[in-house]
């Protein structure tokens, strides 16, 4: 079972997007909508400041980072239900994996302030792979870390770069809707499943 993490295992949606409206502003000096903040998030950070401004994309990061790391304490949080659908999960046996498009010490930042960096067998993080979601290279690291199939594993995340990742390596993939993207955006891409709240999930993730 692999998991990512901004908007599927921890909500940081108002951390990332104020964290992009602050960079945005300060450097570009422009107002964005947030659907156009949070448009690329999933990507990797340097990816997402480059799509905003290829000219300003290392200003942009370092503005970024600054304002999101004094920030990650008083902003992130846990999405009600995750700690204890990690634990049923770990209970019943299941190996289960991180595949985020975050850097490990930012990751390890996020774990400082919800630990919940203990129920995972294997994090996976942009320093593991060349390429990134949605190629499906993190996902399979993350497998072949688990010793396990793609066809017997799960990739749930809330973002499109999340089931195209999945899909793309061989997973059955489930989209949830209480991250960035919606359930009409998640639906188009054709994943197994959509869920609506972490219950539906742990229904879902222990019949399996």
């Amino acid at each position: 079972m692999l998991f990512d993490f901004d908007g599927t295992v921890v909500d940081t949606v108002e951390l990332i997007r104020e964290s992009h409206r602050h960079a945005t502003r300060q450097v570009l000096g422009v107002e964005l909508s947030d659907r156009e903040l949070v448009a690329r998030v999933g990507l990797p950070l340097s990816d997402q400041m480059r799509a905003f401004s290829e000219e300003h994309a290392d200003e942009l990061l370092r503005v970024y980072r600054e304002w999101n790391h004094g920030h990650t304490a008083e902003l992130i949080r846990e999405y009600p239900g995750m700690s204890d659908l990690l634990a049923e999960l770990r209970a019943a046996g299941r190996p289960l994996g991180l595949v985020t498009s975050k850097m490990r010490p930012v990751a390890d930042l996020a774990f400082a302030v919800l630990p919940l960096r203990d129920y995972f067998d294997v994090i996976v993080t942009t320093e593991d792979t060349v390429r990134h979601k949605p190629a499906p290279d993190p996902v399979l690291h993350a497998l072949r870390a688990l010793d396990a199939r793609p066809e017997d594993a799960v990739m749930v995340g809330d973002a499109p770069f999340d089931l195209r990742a999945g899909a793309a390596a061989g997973c059955i993939t489930v989209g949830v809707t209480w991250g960035f993207f919606d359930r009409e955006t998640l639906s188009a891409l054709g994943p197994d499943a959509v869920v609506d709240d972490t219950a539906e999930l742990a229904d879902l993730l222990l019949r399996r």
